[in-house]
């Protein structure tokens, strides 16, 4: 096995860091939030750059509809070795401490399956609607409580887009707009209200995409102020928005086992 100069995270960096954070998690607006630049350090990032597989390869899975372009990975026999690597710190038992103390969401659960998650990215043109996240694990039986983005682009221009929009919970208005840039984790307390996406078609050059590890995180149970009966993602309309699906153009863009996906109704877990 190739020998790797590998990354692992440490309570006496990570607490002081849930500290600062806790309270601005907690008061944050339009749902609990938090971001988090220089992240981790950027050298344990380059080796996620080079692995990270390109938008042609065909390990990618594919959703194209009126709702989603995008593209999603979860499956780690199909990653390199040290995005592997990373991804399991970010589901190890240090990493969850962190997120219990920063969030004050005890008895956390991270998923080794990746449902919904893993490595994402977004070619030109691409999006991912407004939405809410599936509220709930049928693989794990457990209540989906947070999820927590790392963005993974270098020298990313406001005007490329791809914000991170964060809209109210009536969807009148979007009260934030976070830009993917490298090495930012964002966090976010996954409820119903919940509502994110990165809705507007990306203008970032054709040689670029917006790329980016999703990480997701249960509990058995939740409050009882956050039950609900169990739901797929849920899409938001923005005011004045109209969804329309065009199939000769979807046919174009995209490869027969993404046009099946479309034409199965199938969509992805959320971003």
């Amino acid at each position: 096995m190739q020998d790797l100069q590998t990354f692992a995270f440490r309570r006496d960096e990570l607490f002081p860091l849930a500290d600062k954070y806790a309270e601005q998690f907690r008061t944050a607006s339009p749902f609990r939030h938090v971001v988090i630049d220089d992240f981790l350090p950027p050298e344990a990032l380059e080796p996620i750059l080079e692995e990270f597989p390109e938008p042609r390869d065909a390990t990618w899975q594919r959703f194209d509809s009126a709702r989603e372009v995008k593209l999603a990975l979860a499956d780690p026999e199909r990653m390199g070795p040290t995005t592997r690597h990373l991804l399991a710190e970010f589901n190890g038992g240090v990493f969850v401490e962190f997120l219990e103390r920063l969030t004050g969401i005890t008895q956390l659960v991270s998923d080794p399956h990746f449902e919904g998650g893993g490595l994402h990215q977004i070619k030109p043109g691409g999006f991912l609607k407004v939405h809410a996240d599936f509220n709930k694990s049928r693989r794990l039986n457990l209540d989906r409580r947070l999820n927590g983005l790392l963005y993974l682009n270098k020298d990313w221009e406001e005007s490329y887009g791809g914000h991170l929009q964060l809209w109210n919970k009536d969807m009148t208005e979007c009260e934030g707009k976070i830009l993917p840039l490298f090495n930012r984790f964002v966090l976010f307390a996954t409820t119903d209200d919940a509502n994110h996406g990165h809705p507007d078609p990306l203008t970032c050059p054709e040689d670029r995409a917006r790329r980016s590890m999703a990480l997701y995180y249960y509990s058995n149970g939740r409050p009882d102020d956050e039950v609900t009966d169990d739901h797929t993602t849920l899409f938001k309309q923005r005011p004045g928005e109209e969804w329309k699906s065009n199939l000769r153009q979807v046919a174009k863009r995209w490869t027969p086992p993404a046009l099946a996906d479309l034409l199965g109704g199938r969509g992805s877990k959320g971003e």
